[in-house]
């Protein structure tokens, strides 16, 4: 008994693009689906990831479904993956993948982690996974078995690129070109950008460059309307074609991508201009193919000249380094997933553990109260009372302390047979469903030896010791060293929902 957690789905290391569009989910679909899944007679939690680069869902089972209920429910997500976009489960037969115990929470942590992209180390997939996250929260198909795998998983992600060099480097052409730029100038800050040509790629790396500190971007193209387009997209300034000389000598770095069969910067053009910088450096990142500029210009004292074969180089280079570092990425992973894995051998018990803790606490709350209405007729009110209150505090924590103990540790004898055993012995209810909250234990009738002592003179209370007398109370929310919280195994049942990214993250090419 108890949830499973389960992936059923598609990644561009099992699909083409063909089968991967075809699968793909808009946003606006999303809150849809994730309610027909969990619609499924054996599906309680899902989320659904859809990419460029993957469509998976993750889900879980009802947390009173026996273990081989799993195989039903993949059967009724690989079902509802063929019915939703018309696809034959033949055709998906030989794309879907199937992953459940142990492995279903590692694959989640890899993606998290970047270790499954198809650029190792990316990280757009993180935000792209917080996304999917938020749409599961708000469609309320993410329970407290999603919830914590997908707070350990955020938490593994943010581990692995603080603790190895797993994203270090740039590992595409667009921030490949600020990695070279600051090889030459240090910080890029108060740098001016020149784009000549209007390609998406240089669009991409003036905003990586921007982001990097450079001050200044500007446009020139041969179509000014051009132009003026991604000047307004990048927040840029517009300059004119025919004052491309000029241009190079007040700007620090050029990246260039137009579609001209000739070089546009030709040797003695790049010369005057430098002649009018002073020799100052200047970088020219030319991502154009066939190239714009001419190769010796590269040769010019002060000329930084990388073509695209130099940005793919350096790429290659980063991604090599990176896979360097992926067995120690994997080794903080395998330690995340032990932890959450830790947490779900003990979910069927916490039940049983809030119930016991109830009793005892009922059961405690009710003498207090008896001894708390004693002392009231017997003393000035205040200290002793808080001292009582405490009292109980303490010996309902250390009653508890034991038995959960036993039932987290596993072993022998099973923790199945621990909770049979305490509803035998107490009153706890169902083993599976949570009892309703008991507020006191019932109270005894009096007995005549009670009744004669309340009767009775009221006799002068006996000498507290000065050492007792002279003592601070501990106050109400301190506990001992040796009397652990009761309500650890509550909290561990309800993570903290992670901060959700609830817009729409963009796509690059590259991202998982």
């Amino acid at each position: 008994m108890g949830s499973t957690l389960f992936v059923i789905g598609l990644s561009w290391k099992t699909a083409p693009v063909a089968v991967r569009e075809k699968l793909a989910f808009s946003a606006g679909e999303i809150p849809g689906v994730l309610r027909e899944l969990t619609a499924q007679p054996n599906i309680e939690e899902a989320l659904l990831i859809s990419t460029c680069n993957r469509v998976e869902i993750y889900a879980t089972t009802p947390r009173t479904a026996p273990a081989s209920a799993v195989a039903s429910a993949t059967a009724e997500a690989r079902g509802f993956l063929a019915r939703s976009r018309d696809v034959s489960s033949e055709d998906l037969a030989e794309c879907l993948y199937e992953i459940t115990d142990g492995e279903a929470a590692t694959h989640i942590f890899h993606v998290a982690a970047a270790l499954d992209s198809m650029v190792v180390g990316e990280s757009q997939i993180t935000g792209q996974l917080k996304e999917a996250y938020g749409a599961a929260v708000h469609a309320h198909t993410a329970g407290p078995v999603l919830g914590r795998c997908m707070e350990r998983a955020f938490g593994t992600a943010k581990r692995v690129r603080s603790e190895t060099g797993i994203a270090r480097g740039a590992a595409n052409v667009s921030s490949v070109a600020v990695e070279l730029a600051q090889l030459v100038f240090g910080e890029l800050t108060g740098r001016r950008v020149l784009l000549i040509g209007a390609g998406k790629m240089s669009a991409l790396a003036a905003r990586h460059l921007r982001s990097h500190g450079a001050a200044a971007v500007s446009v020139t193209n041969r179509s000014r309307e051009r132009a003026r387009e991604l000047a307004r997209d990048i927040e840029g300034e517009v300059e004119p074609w025919d004052e491309l000389e000029s241009l190079l000598a007040r700007h620090d770095v050029v990246v260039t991508s137009t579609a001209s069969p000739q070089p546009v910067l030709t040797v003695p053009l790049v010369k005057r201009a430098m002649k009018t910088r002073r020799r100052r450096s200047l970088v020219i990142v030319d991502i154009a193919v066939p190239r714009d500029v001419e190769a010796k210009a590269g040769s010019l004292d002060g000329v930084y000249l990388f073509d695209v074969d130099d940005l793919r180089r350096v790429a290659d280079q980063n991604i090599e380094e990176r896979w360097r570092e992926a067995d120690a990425a994997a080794a903080i992973v395998a330690d995340e997933v032990e932890q959450f894995y830790r947490w779900v051998k003990i979910q069927p018990v916490v039940p049983t553990i809030r119930a016991l803790r109830e009793h005892f606490a009922g059961v405690a709350e009710a003498e207090v109260d008896k001894a708390v209405k004693s002392l009231r007729q017997r003393h000035e009110p205040g200290e002793q009372e808080r001292i009582v209150r405490r009292l109980g505090e303490l010996i309902a924590n250390k009653l508890l302390h034991d038995p959960m103990a036993a039932l987290k540790a596993g072993g022998e004898p099973s923790p199945e047979e621990l909770v049979a055993a305490l509803h035998r012995l107490y009153p706890l209810g169902d083993p599976g469903i949570e009892p309703p909250r008991r507020a006191h234990a019932p109270e005894k009738k009096p007995t005549a030896r009670d009744q004669a002592e309340t009767s009775a003179e009221p006799r002068a209370p006996a000498p507290v010791p000065s050492e007792v007398a002279h003592r601070a109370p501990a106050p109400p929310e301190s506990r001992e060293a040796n009397a652990p919280a009761a309500d650890d195994a509550e909290r561990e049942t309800e993570p903290p929902l992670p901060e959700v990214a609830t817009h729409a993250g963009g796509r690059r090419r590259g991202s998982a």
